[in-house]
């Protein structure tokens, strides 16, 4: 499956893995720059390794370089959306466990 923007994905490496991510931007064949948003799912927007995400059937319609808010609006539009929420409230509930 393509890396393109808009592509949601999942990362598989690093202190992030296992959460879903979007692609903003594609910087060259080896990188791009990815965000959950924060907010959302716990990812940051950073640079990553396309050989540590897995994507996704699931594409978004935004635009190249698109900040968090348009990110998130257009989340909202899946039902993707719903899936996200529940995991970000287990991973509250298990931190708030461990404090």
């Amino acid at each position: 499956m393509l890396i393109e923007v808009g592509r949601v994905c999942v990362k598989t490496a690093g202190r992030e893995a296992g959460r879903k991510c979007v692609v903003v931007k594609v910087i060259d064949r080896n990188f791009v720059v990815v965000t959950g948003p924060k907010e959302l799912t716990g990812v940051r927007r950073r640079r990553s390794n396309v050989k540590h995400l897995v994507p996704l059937p699931i594409k978004l319609d935004i635009r190249e370089d698109a900040d968090d808010g348009e990110v998130l609006e257009a989340l909202k539009q899946t039902k993707l959306y719903e899936e996200l929420l529940r995991e970000k409230e287990k991973r509250e509930s298990k931190s708030k466990k461990e404090s």
